[in-house]
């Protein structure tokens, strides 16, 4: 299955019922197959071939989302990218990619103004939403373009590159199959309930986990509303206006949530499956969700394995009884039904069960590799497993625990300490919203263990006594050496805790 074929299964259900909402208009999968199929036929007549790559840059739009099924009716490559990165990295991206086309906002002209130059292969630039210096508007370009049905075969099995960062700092493309999207797809619908026709409440981007989560919605015939932007404010308004049933937030949001005066007195009684992933959830935080009734649904994966690696239903959070499982809730789940998972030693031994090292992964699930990067796809498929990057063990029970980033794994005085572990810990105070760990070096300690928190709306945070509070929980050699209040944390646009940001400041004004 491409992934126009997740739209068309949903049109098949029903042409004229509603695909994708924002605001007050909604788009029904009748009219997203008819944009599909211009955009196609423009890519085309703009002299996009098979097998190139298309970027999309925009905020959280219906139409956006709308054109991507256009990119791929033309055999083309879906480029997702993230319009909160600076123009020097998606000139970066967009080079890598080879993109021949950019469809974009016009919020986003200046940046695409400094850049466009600077990328001789993008030869056709269309602005969304409005007429640009230099590029038509999507109207202007798809003027007298039939919506007929339309579809190109594409040169392989590629249907997304996707940018994430490396060791070295420097991006790599994620190469997607169709393959990978459809196992995706199959794990969420046989591991979260969906009864009926599902409505989807898109806040994060959906050029991240929100977007993909879309293709297994639609295969229902499920709705898709967006929300322009992330507000908590629109999210409590649209779960009751809308009957919302899915929704994904990452855990930064979801404690906002929490904190949030409007979320007590709320109806979000329509939710059947509340996502969460993409960093580490307090465990804390976490109860506090679920003793308000919240079905909260864990996933866990990578752009390299996109988002269902191991997951946790609602049910798994509970016991049969109806209680909170807190045995349960720092793990990550079970691994999925269609990916198997290992404990790998640096050898490449696999390792028995309870043992740490690094989580690896066998499925139909993982990527097909790094674009025009052979030495980091063999490094990533080392020893026939996907290498994760992620340090963790299964338990007797085959829970899966995630205890850090390999890269985030701090060594001080020469014991091994898991920033998670600690973030975790100091989240269990009752003042603290959020929380940043990470290793800075240290003369005498090889590295040390620096804290960075944020208090909860109204709180105020005496570093000495969260400091004890930790040492209580996990001994002195984990707790911090080192702890900083700070209004907020930065934050990339899923919300995940920028650590590299919070150790150059640490550094910068140690």
């Amino acid at each position: 299955m491409g992934l126009t074929s997740w739209l068309d299964k949903g049109a098949s259900l029903g042409p004229d019922a509603p695909c994708l909402t924002a605001g007050e208009t909604t788009y029904s999968y009748g009219q997203v197959q008819e944009v599909s199929h211009r955009v196609a036929r423009a890519l085309v007549r703009s002299g996009v071939r098979p097998g190139q790559s298309v970027a999309v840059l925009s905020a959280n739009d219906p139409v956006a989302f709308a054109c991507v099924f256009g990119i791929a009716r033309a055999g083309a490559v879906w480029a997702p990218v993230n319009p909160r990165n600076q123009a020097a990295e998606n000139r970066e991206l967009l080079d890598l990619f080879g993109c021949t086309a950019l469809l974009y906002q016009a919020a986003f002209a200046p940046l695409v103004a400094q850049i466009r130059d600077q990328l001789p292969a993008l030869t056709t630039l269309v602005c969304l939403d409005a007429e640009d210096t230099g590029a038509p508007s999507l109207a202007q370009w798809l003027d007298g373009v039939p919506a007929d049905p339309f579809e190109v075969e594409p040169v392989d099995d590629v249907v997304m590159v996707v940018g994430t960062g490396g060791t070295t700092g420097r991006p790599k493309g994620v190469l997607l199959t169709s393959r990978s999207i459809e196992t995706m797809s199959a794990i969420t619908l046989m591991s979260y309930p969906f009864e009926g026709r599902p409505v989807y409440l898109a806040l994060a981007p959906l050029t991240h986990a929100a977007g993909v989560l879309c293709f297994p919605v639609m295969a229902l015939g499920g709705q898709v509303v967006v929300l322009p932007k992330p507000s908590l404010d629109d999210f409590l308004d649209a779960v009751p206006r809308h009957r919302v049933t899915h929704t994904f937030l990452p855990p930064t949001l979801v404690y906002m949530l929490l904190d949030h005066p409007r979320s007590a007195v709320t109806d979000l009684g329509s939710l059947q499956c509340f996502w969460y992933g993409a960093a580490p959830m307090s465990v804390a935080r976490l109860t506090e969700a679920l003793e308000r009734g919240w079905p909260m649904a864990q996933l866990f994966g990578q752009s390299e394995a996109p988002m269902m690696i191991s997951t946790m239903s609602p049910a798994d959070h509970r016991r049969p009884d109806g209680s909170v499982a807190v045995e349960h809730l720092s793990s990550a789940g079970r691994p999925s039904p269609l990916v198997t998972v290992a404990i790998m030693a640096d050898d490449g031994t696999l390792l028995p069960t309870g043992e740490r090292g690094e989580i690896v992964a066998r499925s139909s699930l993982v990527m097909a590799g790094y674009l025009g990067d052979p030495a980091a796809t063999a490094a990533a498929s080392a020893h026939g497993w996907h290498h994760t990057g992620d340090i963790g063990y299964l338990d007797a029970e085959n829970w899966l625990y995630v205890v850090d980033r390999a890269k985030d794994m701090i060594i001080t005085g020469g014991f091994n300490v898991y920033s998670a572990e600690v973030e975790n810990a100091l989240t269990a105070h009752p003042d603290v919203a959020d929380a940043a760990v990470v290793g800075v070096p240290d003369e005498k300690w090889g590295e040390r263990v620096v804290a960075v928190v944020q208090a909860r709306p109204g709180a105020q945070l005496d570093a000495a006594a969260v400091t004890a509070f930790v040492k209580e929980r996990i001994g002195s050699v984990k707790a911090p050496k080192e702890l900083h209040v700070w209004p907020d944390l930065p934050r990339s646009t899923v919300g995940k805790v920028l650590k590299t940001d919070v150790r150059a400041h640490v550094l910068g004004s140690g």
